[in-house]
């Protein structure tokens, strides 16, 4: 059923292609709000923008000039910004010990996933603190509060992420602007059909519920989390585990 919850508000979605970001922009889409999906793959992004009603931008999110164009285009076009969700991410080099890791593959893990999120995370804050209201969701990882063994990369880089949820919830927390973050166990979507199966055994074990949570589980908690109705919680990245987080 479509409801209005975000109804005149503005959501930009990063990494809104496909799996976690286009599930979140759909029910955004859904629920009123004016979405705009900011992709690095042009072909994809457009196709689903035109598939689910809402709009499109190109962006590279570890670049400062791409994203920092993007969201003043988007801020001018729409006259406002009320809901931003980092989505953009990768794995990198998995099921392999740190001692066979290539510096080139850590590097670019950290350039998507942590200046990834500093940058969307700045650019956003930027363009909702003159109308005093926002809200930030960066999407982290169970990996980044437990670590998970074969993915040293990916893992440090949802660190920076919690830690950044952190320290900019807490500078802004007397305004209307929150920034939490989302810290999921393994999701199916694509980025998983893609690593080793002995990694992802390796995850899946770990949760008692013993399967993957699924992109409409995720999409639900993360539409809460930048709704008004949450407007006691910033600075805190909640878990979505299967029970395999219960602290």
């Amino acid at each position: 059923m479509t409801n209005e919850r975000f109804k005149d508000q503005v959501a930009i979605i990063t990494g809104g292609a496909d799996g976690l970001g286009l599930h979140i922009a759909t029910r955004l889409t859904h629920e009123g709000a004016r979405v705009w999906i900011v992709d690095r793959d042009q072909e994809l992004g457009t196709a689903a923008a035109e598939r689910i009603g809402c709009e499109f931008e190109p962006v590279d999110v570890a670049d400062e000039v791409s994203v920092t164009s993007t969201f003043e285009k988007i801020n001018a076009t729409a006259g406002r910004l009320d809901v931003m969700v980092n989505c953009a991410g990768i794995v990198g080099p998995n099921g392999v010990k740190i001692e066979d890791v290539p510096l080139s593959g850590f590097e670019q893990v950290q350039a998507v996933n942590v200046r990834g999120s500093f940058l969307t995370c700045r650019e956003a804050i930027k363009h909702m603190t003159p109308n005093d209201y926002g809200r930030v969701l960066l999407v982290a990882s169970i990996a980044g509060k437990e670590g998970n063994a074969g993915m040293v990369c990916y893992s440090t880089s949802k660190a920076g992420v919690i830690g950044m949820v952190k320290s900019a919830g807490k500078e802004y927390a007397e305004t209307g602007i929150t920034v939490n973050g989302l810290a999921p166990a393994v999701i199916q979507t694509a980025l998983v059909d893609n690593m080793e199966p002995e990694q992802v055994k390796y995850m899946t074990d770990k949760i008692p519920m013993k399967r993957c949570g699924t992109l409409d589980e995720l999409a639900s908690m993360a539409c809460w989390i930048v709704s008004p109705e949450a407007s006691f919680n910033t600075g805190f990245t909640f878990d979505l585990s299967g029970g395999r987080a219960v602290y």
